[in-house]
Order: C-alpha cells, then sequence, then structure tokens
C-alpha cells in the first residue's frame, strides 16, 4: 500500500447540475486523503486530538483541471511539503485512475493547537509525532 495515495469514487450527491463533482467537494477529497496520509505514518489524528493535539486548517487552495464524474475513480497523492513542528502544508494531485489526467491540484495549511487554541510546537510536547511528521516531509522547491 502506497502511504501517499487515496483513493475513492465520486458518489452520486457530491455533483452538481452539470453532471460533475461540485467544487466545494475537493476539499474534501483532501481532507480525507491528508487524513489518510496521516493514518499511515501513525499519526492519527483521532489520538492525537485525544491527547490534546489539535490541528486546524487554516488555509485550503485547489485549482480544477478536469472534470471529475458520478462514480468515476480518482487517486489523491499527498505530499507533506512543509513542517515545522508548528505549522505543516500538505500539497494534493487528484487523477482520474482511468486515464492519470490531472483532475485538481491543491493544499491546505494547519497549525497546531492546544484544546483552549492556544499555539504549540510538536517537538518540544509531542516529540515522537514530531519525528514521524518530521521523516515524511517532501522538500518541494
Amino acid at each position: 500500500m502506497n502511504n501517499n495515495v487515496y483513493t475513492r469514487r465520486a458518489n452520486y450527491y457530491e455533483t452538481d447540475m452539470m453532471g460533475i463533482v461540485h467544487h466545494s467537494n475537493h476539499i474534501r477529497y483532501f481532507e480525507e486523503a491528508r487524513l489518510f496520509f496521516m493514518n499511515n505514518i501513525d499519526c492519527n489524528a483521532r489520538e492525537m486530538e485525544s491527547q490534546g493535539i489539535i490541528i486546524p486548517n487554516v488555509d485550503a487552495y485547489a485549482r480544477y483541471h478536469t472534470p471529475i464524474r458520478f462514480d468515476e475513480e480518482i487517486e489523491i497523492t499527498v505530499t507533506l511539503k512543509k513542517f515545522t513542528g508548528a505549522v505543516m502544508e500538505f500539497g494534493y494531485e487528484a487523477r482520474l485512475k482511468s486515464n492519470g489526467k490531472l483532475a485538481a491540484e491543491g493544499h491546505t495549511k494547519h497549525c497546531f493547537v492546544d484544546k483552549s487554541f492556544n499555539p504549540m510546537s510538536l517537538k518540544r510536547k509531542y516529540p515522537d509525532y514530531y519525528a514521524k511528521l518530521k521523516e515524511n516531509v517532501t522538500i518541494t522547491d
């Protein structure tokens, strides 16, 4: 299993009157892919939250290239592009599985806060999670 490729099918209820996946669902797809990636590197979001680590999204962006239609299978490649211990940024490429065409690309940026929403550094408070995320960063230009 590839830790950074998430596969799913487009549901009928995700489509709009034009018969394509509504643009707002791409951000949801990215979120599903991010949680899949984090779970696969042993940084399960639910477990992290139960330990007092909250990971809000502070920025999200999607650019659309090729429509996704009902029941089409897509593969979303997730890349942890930046990680400082206080902030992390993921990049995403969603491709149609049938032909590899780029459907959408984007990014999300997240920070780490405690249950009172005070900023925190994983490096100091949670070094195990810090190490797991740090070893999965892909440096991009």
